[in-house]
């Protein structure tokens, strides 16, 4: 009796060709070479689950990019671990990044954030990667945000009373059907 394939990992070349890729991934997109970052998708996607927000596509993926960019120049990783599936790389990491740029209607704080965050990269049949699915706690990141204001004067005051608009403007979206119309696994096998 063979195995379901939810319980068979790949061979060996494949889990480290992944890796490979998905370290390069996350080192190229900290240099900001959004060439060889989207290079490691045949069609980029990005699942950002928090605010439910699908990137699909070269262009909204690179929007992407920029927007997240403006808002935190120095965006970068610390990868905690990092872990294979039958279909994909999973990585911890914390994305550390300083709030220089409005991200959205949100104007820039000048605060830091370390924030922990998972990410899976998944792959199709044909090993490509066709997503990466990030999930993360949106207010422990507006905290942070916040957190380094002055509220004892005026302008930190006014600052976050602009911080909060912005924050409030963004809350109440609607979430993309796209990431709606799950399907449980069957588990019977």
């Amino acid at each position: 009796m063979s195995l379901p394939p939810r319980f068979t990992l790949p061979p060996e070349d494949v889990l480290r060709a992944r890796e490979k890729l998905v370290l390069d991934h996350f080192r190229d997109e900290v240099r900001q070479d959004w060439d060889a970052t989207l290079s490691t998708f045949p069609h980029p996607r990005y699942e950002l689950i928090a605010p439910m927000q699908v990137h699909d596509g070269d262009g909204e993926v690179r929007a992407y990019y920029h927007d997240t960019r403006v808002a935190f120049p120095d965006q970068h990783h610390e990868l905690i671990a990092l872990r294979h599936s039958a279909d994909a790389v999973i990585v911890e990491f914390w994305l550390l990044g300083t709030h220089n740029g409005p991200l959205g209607a949100i104007p820039p704080t000048g605060s830091t954030h370390r924030t922990r965050m998972t990410a899976y990269f998944v792959f199709d049949e044909h090993e490509n990667l066709v997503t990466e699915r990030i999930y993360f706690d949106q207010l422990t990141i507006l905290g942070q945000l916040v957190g380094g204001l002055d509220k004892r004067k005026p302008t930190g005051l006014l600052k976050l009373a602009r911080v909060l608009k912005g924050a409030m403007s963004k809350s109440g979206g609607k979430p993309d059907p796209r990431l709606l119309g799950t399907t449980p696994p069957d588990l019977t096998g």
